[in-house]
């Protein structure tokens, strides 16, 4: 199963099921922890059992219908805004992310955020971020043992939260990234596998003493601190929007009424860059090394392509042939 599209159906009371594609006979527990730990081994069963389309519903009052059929996921990713919400779909990121990240919002609010977060990814500066990340890269690769084999997922996390802190944050400073750059990969490490996923889903709101759950906001809170106490001393700082940085540009853009965006915006799109730029490119990086050294014909191709100077057309190749095999997230979530 190569992805999957699920959207989820609004108020599922009033919908009769009949007209409903298939659903697995599985109790809704089952259909959680399915997804939760093995989503593709779970989504390629279901798909078996039920054909293209399928209908989940992991809870009472959420009802999911999911498709892997090219057209239709083309047609979901092309459908009206304004009755497909890609903001409410993506409301399980919200205690990490916060409501305020544009990945959460939909509408004009969302139009609003991504007019403000696309200045800082343009022209120059996008190159300027190029060498932060060929920086990074060379500093740990030269670190790596030679004539073993080794995990590759610890070195891409170090490489893409030294970039996402140089590039987004604009810390040069090793300690200084240090300071901030911990707490923040405690927190994602929190989420960093689909057992503690599932761990926090299944205590969600309860603060025990050993609850998984009151682990992670606590977390949460220790990164939240550093994040706004930064946030308030560049706003006091007469030359804290001057850098070239994601963060300084961001403090600096205004919507067309003239607004900033706010100290929680601010924080919960800091947050989003975070995650997705750090945990996720991680995770795409270490599988196409993990895919290239089980392929050598591929790893010379692109070796090849790179010592010769050519367009990185094959580079693009791999890395697009990479997340279709090895997808980063399994599944997209629109809501009607």
């Amino acid at each position: 199963m190569e992805g999957a599209v699920a959207p989820g159906l609004d108020e599922p009371s009033v919908i009769d099921e009949s007209l409903l594609p298939p659903r697995p006979d599985l109790s809704r527990f089952m259909m959680t922890v399915g997804f939760m730990l093995t989503p593709t081994r779970f989504l390629d069963s279901c798909r078996r059992r039920c054909g293209d389309y399928f209908t989940l519903r992991p809870a009472g009052d959420r009802l999911l219908v999911i498709t892997a059929d090219p057209a239709a996921v083309k047609q979901v990713f092309t459908g009206d805004p304004d009755l497909l919400y890609a903001g409410e779909g993506n409301v399980p990121l919200a205690p990490i992310l916060g409501p305020g990240s544009t990945l959460l919002l939909d509408g004009p609010e969302h139009l609003r955020h991504r007019r403000l977060l696309l200045p800082p990814f343009h022209g120059e500066r996008m190159r300027k971020y190029g060498e932060v990340m060929t920086e990074a890269a060379e500093r740990e690769i030269a670190t790596w043992p030679r004539g073993r084999s080794f995990s590759v997922l610890e070195s891409m996390q170090a490489i893409t939260l030294e970039v996402i802190m140089r590039a987004v944050f604009g810390f040069e400073d090793a300690e200084r990234r240090e300071r901030i750059g911990g707490p923040l990969r405690e927190m994602l490490d929190m989420v960093g596998s689909r057992g503690r996923v599932l761990a926090l889903a299944l205590t969600a709101g309860r603060n025990g003493p050993r609850s998984p759950w009151a682990k992670f906001a606590a977390a949460r809170e220790r990164a939240d601190v550093l994040l706004y106490e930064e946030i308030h001393a560049r706003m006091a700082d007469p030359h804290g929007a001057d850098g070239d940085d994601v963060f300084s540009l961001l403090l600096a853009a205004r919507d067309e009424d003239g607004r900033p965006l706010s100290d929680s915006e601010l924080r919960d799109e800091l947050m989003t860059l975070l995650v997705a730029g750090h945990e996720t490119t991680a995770t795409a990086l270490a599988w196409a090394l993990e895919r290239l050294v089980r392929n050598p014909e591929a790893l010379r191709r692109l070796i090849a392509e790179g010592q010769e100077g050519r367009e990185e057309v094959y580079l693009d190749a791999v890395v697009k042939e990479t997340l279709r095999l090895r997808p980063v997230v399994p599944a997209v979530v629109r809501r009607l």
